[in-house]
């Protein structure tokens, strides 16, 4: 039996109560098979060559659904249903199936021989996290490979925070972020003196929302050519 995700109304936030999933209501086999299912489409979606960039929201959701499936999966193998994890594993998979790709945007100037890409990508986190989603290290390499391919001198490593924590809390784990970044970039042959980084807090919201709002897509460090 297939059963539908509950849906979320749009702009809401992981801070705020999830639904509760429909999928509490199944037996304890249909119920492991229908998280595992969720479970695997989010990991195929952070793989996806398709998705996986900064300005496709669906990579975020993604993500979000990968963890809070995982969790569920563990309770589950253990013999608890954790009604949490269960929630948000089947909220953030509705999410993600109901994200669109990124509308066409007009095409660009040809770019100079060798150096087709975007100069500025954005790195994800979890909630009230300053390491960074298992995917930034992949996303660190292409921009230190499209650094030398582009000929940039120096990056901006930016980090940013969602509007679920006090503003100098925020400043805060924004420059954690940040700097945890930059530690990456060091180690990938980008040297310090070679980039400007910084914190933001909430300052600089990639999607507006109400104070206390944990918005996927805020909590981010973006890395841009200067």
């Amino acid at each position: 039996m297939i059963v539908a995700a509950a849906a979320l109304v749009p702009g809401q936030a992981s801070a705020q109560v999830s639904p509760r999933s429909p999928l509490l209501d199944l037996d304890r086999a249909e119920l492991r098979s229908q998280i595992d299912s969720r479970y695997q489409s989010a990991v195929q979606a952070t793989q996806a060559s398709e998705i996986k960039r900064s300005a496709d929201s669906r990579f975020v959701w993604a993500a979000e659904a990968k963890v809070q499936c995982g969790i569920a999966l563990g309770y589950l193998k253990s013999g608890t249903r954790d009604e949490a994890s269960i929630n948000k594993c089947d909220g953030f998979s509705t999410r993600m199936a109901q994200a669109s790709a990124p509308a066409p945007v007009a095409a660009a100037p040809a770019p100079a021989p060798g150096c087709g890409v975007d100069p500025s990508v954005s790195v994800f986190f979890d909630w009230n996290a300053d390491a960074p989603l298992a995917e930034a290290q992949a996303t660190v390499q292409q921009m230190v490979a499209s650094r030398a391919s582009c000929g940039w001198t120096r990056l901006a490593v930016t980090g940013h925070a969602d509007r679920s924590g006090s503003d100098d809390y925020n400043v805060g784990i924004s420059t954690r972020r940040a700097n945890n970044i930059a530690a990456m970039l060091e180690n990938a042959g980008v040297a310090v003196s070679d980039m400007t980084v910084s914190g933001k807090g909430e300052s600089e919201l990639k999607i507006e929302t109400a104070d206390g709002v944990r918005e996927p897509m805020n909590r981010r460090v973006e890395i841009s050519a200067q």
